[in-house]
């Protein structure tokens, strides 16, 4: 935005005589040709110098943290009121509340949690009832002491220790189920702070590009003031509409991009695509993360992936002391009674063991397959690790990266594109370099301001993807997750102040101290 300082002070700074003139424009004689009537129906002379002199004052000039970074003038309106906001605390919130992703893992763990009665509890008991005697239906022979009406009840009892450690497997499933919820609620959570941050670059991009645009036709009204008195060239007005109708073609495809990204938070959030959404609110630089060794110390301990591994080699050993159980038989405890016609009735009990006699090829080979899925859980830990510890180095040198990157285009690359550009425009008015060389710094100030909020977006985009393997928030607070650590010498404490110290150093502030330095 505080490019149009610059443009305001070139403009400011023609020969009246350039304003004055009436003669027809190149504009006005290749009409036909240009493609965009936002570019042929340049304003007539009168209007120019209007123009010239109210560039951008529909736009407030602020700076990083929204305050004026431009001395105050009277020619700009009063700014309106800030328009409603889309913030990470909002998305996050409806995310998580609305994902299915979530809810169905949800009732995973409850389905999961309701079989630990089922494993602890008895086998159901069998119950008999029969007859001997006649065909017919409990029909006996009177006077045949082997006929009679029975009923008969029996329940297995398992050996001491089995349904306990049945009962022990199943809670581990059902704990593994609980890291499987948090791993799902970690990656809604991560997917909505990515969709949010991609979108909140495009918003910026977007901005950028369309007021870029309109700075860029106050400066091809230069080339063409320029030309009318003979003191630029034709190729200079025609490059400048080129170059504008290139910028709207770069505004198409952030369009679409934005809405891409737009659709993708909607997404996320369960709603249709076609929601509308209101432009995403500041994002400052992510604040510097945790040392790399703690952050390997902290996902060891907190990853809910790594604590579903833990469950299944817990639930693997209990297995192998389950297998164990079954060398040891079984008892089935049975009552009969017996109705005879004519004679007493009879009542019996019954014993049942079960006796492994082909344990060889049972037991001993359900032990030792139970000891493989031990070792198999064991290197499934191990490898699921490795491959945490890799994502992690990953977004780490990521979020330094785009740290660093960022840092530079704030405190270095854009000031000195600023300079480079209000040098190449001083030399384009009196004549000692073309308008090419001016539209290049244009442009490259362009892309390094669209750069820089591109790095910030992936800076917060790393810490977002740091934040689902450690399984705990790094950079604010979560929404529903567990309290974090209040060290106040922790860098997560320090954000506040991480935050503020970042907001002084973004292109625009650094545009915006060189335009004030250049007025006085």
């Amino acid at each position: 935005m505080q490019r149009s300082a610059i443009f305001l002070l070139f403009a400011c700074c023609l020969p009246v005589s350039l304003l004055a003139q009436s003669a027809p424009t190149v504009t006005e004689r290749n009409a036909a040709r240009t493609p965009d009537a936002r570019v042929s129906g340049l304003p007539a002379d009168p209007a120019f110098a209007s123009v010239g002199l109210t560039v951008r004052a529909d736009v407030p000039v602020s700076g990083a943290g929204g305050q004026s970074s431009l001395p105050a003038q009277s020619a700009l309106p009063s700014a309106a009121p800030a328009a409603a906001t889309l913030t990470l605390e909002d998305v996050l919130r409806e995310a998580l509340a609305n994902n299915p992703a979530i809810a169905g893992a949800g009732h995973t763990v409850e389905a999961q949690r309701r079989k630990i009665s089922q494993a602890r509890a008895l086998p159901d008991p069998t119950v008999t009832v029969g007859w001997m005697g006649n065909a017919i239906p409990f029909s006996v022979q009177r006077g045949d002491p082997s006929s009679y009406r029975s009923v008969a009840a029996m329940q297995m009892l398992p050996f001491p220790g089995k349904l306990r450690l049945k009962g022990e497997m199943a809670a581990k499933e059902a704990g593994a189920a609980e890291a499987d919820y948090e791993t799902a609620r970690r990656k809604v959570a991560s997917q909505a702070k990515l969709a949010y941050f991609d979108y909140f670059y495009y918003d910026k991009a977007l901005a950028i590009a369309r007021k870029d645009k309109d700075l860029l036709g106050k400066l091809s009204q230069i080339a063409e003031a320029r030309y009318r008195v003979g003191k630029a060239m034709q190729q200079d007005v025609l490059k400048s509409q080129t170059e504008i109708s290139l910028l709207l073609q770069k505004i198409t495809v952030l369009e679409q991009q934005r809405s891409i990204a737009q659709a993708r938070l909607n997404a996320v959030m369960s709603r249709p695509p076609e929601s509308p959404l209101p432009p995403a609110a500041d994002v400052t630089l992510a604040p510097a993360s945790r040392p790399l060794p703690e952050l390997y110390q902290m996902a060891e301990k907190n990853s809910p992936m790594l604590q579903r591994e833990q469950r299944m080699i817990e639930r693997s050993q209990i297995a192998v002391a389950m297998a164990e159980k079954e060398y040891r038989p079984d008892l089935s405890v049975g009552f009969m009674y017996q109705q005879r016609p004519d004679m007493p009735d009879m009542k019996g009990a019954t014993f049942t063991i079960n006796v492994p006699v082909f344990y060889r090829g049972k037991q001993r080979q359900a032990l030792r397959g139970a000891q493989e899925e031990v070792i198999a859980a064991q290197k499934g830990k191990e490898d699921r690790l490795n491959e945490v510890r890799f994502e992690m180095k990953q977004s780490y040198l990521s979020a330094k990266a785009a740290k660093d990157l960022a840092d530079l285009y704030a405190k270095a690359v854009v000031p000195q594109a600023s300079l480079a550009l209000e040098s190449s425009m001083s030399a384009y008015q009196v004549g000692s370099s073309d308008f090419l060389t001016v539209y290049s710094n244009f442009n490259t100030l362009l892309n390094y301001e669209m750069d820089y909020y591109r790095q910030v977006a992936d800076s917060n985009m790393a810490m977002a993807m740091m934040e689902s393997l450690v399984g705990v928030e790094l950079a604010s607070p979560a929404i529903g997750a567990q309290p974090q650590d209040s060290d106040p010498t922790s860098p997560a404490s320090a954000a506040p102040a991480q935050h503020a110290k970042n907001d002084a150093r973004t292109p625009m502030t650094a545009i915006s101290g060189h335009a004030q330095a250049v007025k006085k």
